[in-house]
């Protein structure tokens, strides 16, 4: 095989609110960390012992504005992308490294803004249920071909 790959899946939670930047043109970035556990049992003591990774997240534009709006602190994304480091010189005169996932698609896996809104509305009352049940059932009956007794078996 030739060719290469640069493809990252990451599961974990925000460890910040994204942090949006806008350029001429109307492009923008996001930003946000996301934080992955691990979590096993020393053989040797017995004790659990859990390490936490930080990664630099990046989306653009439309994404971005998306993350932007419905995420937020401790909420569960998944990530998918590729690895992208970047240099830079700090104001120290340092050169500064960074590795960040570009993200090509994500998905919400929980956002509190999304819990709080469910919280807030109210569970429909019983005969609404029944209610809305009888006409998927009614739908159901006008959408059915008729059957008939002419089976070709």
């Amino acid at each position: 095989m030739s060719g290469t790959l640069n493809k990252v899946m990451l599961i974990g939670h925000l460890g910040d609110e994204v942090k949006m930047h806008y350029f001429e043109g109307g492009n923008c970035i996001g930003r946000f960390p996301i934080a992955t556990n691990e979590t096993y049992t020393n053989k040797q003591t017995g004790e659990r012992i859990s390490n936490t990774d930080w990664h630099n997240i990046v989306v653009r534009n439309k994404a971005a504005e998306i993350c932007e709006k419905y995420l937020s602190k401790g909420d569960k994304i998944y990530v998918e992308g590729r690895l992208k480091n970047r240099q830079w010189q700090g104001e120290d005169g340092n050169t500064r490294y960074s590795t960040e996932v570009q993200v090509q698609d994500f998905t919400f896996l929980s956002t509190k803004k999304e819990s709080m809104a469910n919280a807030q509305t109210s569970q429909p009352q019983p005969q609404e249920m029944s209610d809305s049940m009888n006409q998927v059932k009614a739908v159901d009956k006008v959408s059915e071909p008729d059957q008939e007794d002419d089976l070709p078996f």
